[in-house]
């Protein structure tokens, strides 16, 4: 079966107004008539066999006007991996009008996102974050000139080979959170919150190590966060579904007033940071900070003055809030498999010693600890349903028809779980699968690079900042397990206190697990007192 192009369909409706119009002028004329209704049944099955919309992917049916939007709740993911079963790897719903492709698979995710990219690399229109930030959050802002430029200044100061210059900084503030962890293992959740927003911070702006979550500084940046986030996700505005609603004026839109002020707002708080680091670099005080190679480079970066101001937001909401939470599952991992704990206990005392802590120094020779990164990242990805893109022409995957402008969600939770990548006990949080019959770490599979799962997104989408957050991970998972032993909270009779594995919190575009409790003693008695020393050569 052939399907016709966009012009061939304008034809066809041309013919089609053509016989109407004549059948119209000849009524009085019974032959003559019905050869032109005749015409027209003849006409309309032509376009209906020849429609490419005849070929869209599988999917469930929906509700007439609105499709499937009452079926995407929260908790997508999980819905999406049942409809697998039913629907394949590409499955195509309607929402309110909107065409959306759900894609379950490496072989699809792959071939859409990353070897058409030219075609896939568009963002989805989120109306309220637009006015938010007008465009100038990357994870946010449409495929574009401006999106661009943007990117291509973060990839320098991000690549695996400049993101070495943050090593110091990052033992810095993974040497005070295991020390914080010590001093106030309750608090461990505001701990890993404090040190991902301190070292953001730092790398950005250069600015100070944060002592407190409660900095204003991290109440400001958190507030942008956990709003753009809600504003994000699907659903959260009727605007997203009805976009004649942006064309009301601000005095009949709440919504809209509170996004006009909140850019206002937040432009101030970006444009006061920036200035910071303007100032440390016209003292030659600058710490190697990404805000300080903008100044510096501005010639090369072509940034505009709010662009550049706005690029630390774009790098801090892509960071603190995703970085925390994956730590809080790594937390969780340590408590239900204390087997993969004492692993890695074992690995750090070979390796490592209890004279000294652990460095970068040590990273090709942890090969354990660096699976338990990557087994974390693809056990519980805090973003389940990786970035969505947008198709910017029709075009066909496997004899099924994906029209322009469709969004195209990539189902990040299921693909991490497919049991001929990662083998059969996929559920489970199991670092040994990344490692080979020697023990050191395997090399992975060549469509999903060196990172061993899906969690950092497809093509020109993809995280910019993964091999900081890989390293930032790594060296305070190393430098955690070498001082301190994570168990289990018992009640007042002695039992463990429920752990729910599969229960999550919904904080906009991240998920977080149930709260629970922990426990957190020196692994050994020399511990604390190694880390107060080594805080103290870093003035800390």
């Amino acid at each position: 079966m052939s399907f016709l192009s966009a012009s061939s369909f304008r034809l066809l409706e041309a013919l089609k107004f053509s016989l109407l119009q004549y059948w119209l002028r000849a009524q009085d004329h019974g032959i003559l008539s019905i050869g032109v209704v005749l015409g027209l049944i003849v006409l309309y099955a032509a376009r209906y066999l020849a429609s490419p919309y005849r070929k869209l992917p599988p999917g469930p049916r929906g509700y007439p006007i609105v499709g499937n939007l009452l079926e995407m709740t929260a908790g997508q993911w999980l819905k999406f991996t049942e409809w697998h079963k039913k629907y394949g790897d590409l499955i195509y719903l309607n929402a309110a009008g909107q065409p959306v492709v759900v894609i379950n698979s490496r072989k699809v995710a792959v071939e859409l996102l990353d070897r058409r990219g030219t075609i896939y690399s568009d963002k989805p229109s989120n109306i309220v974050c637009d006015i938010m930030t007008r465009g100038l959050v990357i994870g946010f802002a449409q495929y574009g000139e401006t999106w661009r430029r943007m990117r291509r200044a973060a990839t320098e100061p991000f690549n695996k080979s400049s993101v070495k210059t943050f090593y110091e900084t990052q033992i810095t503030e993974a040497v005070l959170l295991a020390s914080d962890l010590l001093v106030g293992p309750a608090q461990w959740d505001q701990h890993f919150r404090r040190a991902s927003a301190s070292l953001i911070l730092s790398v950005l702006y250069g600015y100070p190590t944060l002592k407190s979550e409660q900095d204003h500084i991290i109440v400001g940046i958190k507030n942008f966060s956990d709003r753009l986030f809600k504003a994000g996700f699907m659903g959260s505005h009727l605007v997203h579904f009805f976009p004649w609603l942006r064309h009301l004026p601000s005095s009949l839109a709440k919504w809209k007033r509170d996004a006009e002020a909140w850019y206002k707002k937040d432009s101030a708080m970006f444009e006061g940071l920036f200035r910071m680091a303007e100032a440390n670099v016209a003292k030659g005080d600058d710490h190697q900070s990404v805000a300080a190679t903008l100044i510096r480079e501005c010639e090369k970066n072509k940034l505009s003055s709010i662009e550049r101001v706005w690029f630390g937001g774009t790098m801090y909401v892509g960071g603190a809030e995703s970085t925390s939470s994956q730590m809080v599952w790594w937390m969780l991992a340590m408590l239900a498999y204390p087997e993969t704990q004492a692993r890695a206990h074992a690995e750090l005392d070979a390796v490592v010693g209890r004279a000294r802590l652990p460095t970068f120094a040590d990273y090709l020779h942890l090969p354990y600890i660096r699976a338990m990164v990557k087994e974390v990242l693809r056990w519980r990805p805090v973003s389940p349903l990786g970035s969505p893109h947008r198709s910017t022409e029709d075009d066909w995957y496997e004899g099924m028809f994906i029209p322009k402008g469709t969004i195209c969600i990539p189902n990040v939770w299921h693909m991490n779980r497919d049991p001929e990548l990662f083998g059969k006990n996929t559920e489970h949080f199991d670092p040994g699968r990344y490692l080979d019959a020697s023990g050191d770490l395997a090399p992975g599979l060549s469509d999903i690079k060196e990172e061993g799962h899906f969690t950092y997104g497809f093509g020109r989408r993809n995280c910019v900042g993964r091999h900081m957050a890989d390293n930032s991970f790594f060296i305070n998972t190393a430098i955690m397990l070498w001082a301190t032993k994570i168990e289990r909270k018992k009640d007042a009779s002695g039992r463990f206190l429920p752990l729910d594995l599969d229960g999550w919190v919904d904080v906009g575009l991240v998920v977080r697990p149930v709260p629970f409790e922990v426990e957190m003693t020196p692994r050994f008695p020399e511990a604390p007192a190694m880390l107060a020393q080594e805080r103290e050569l870093r003035g800390l």
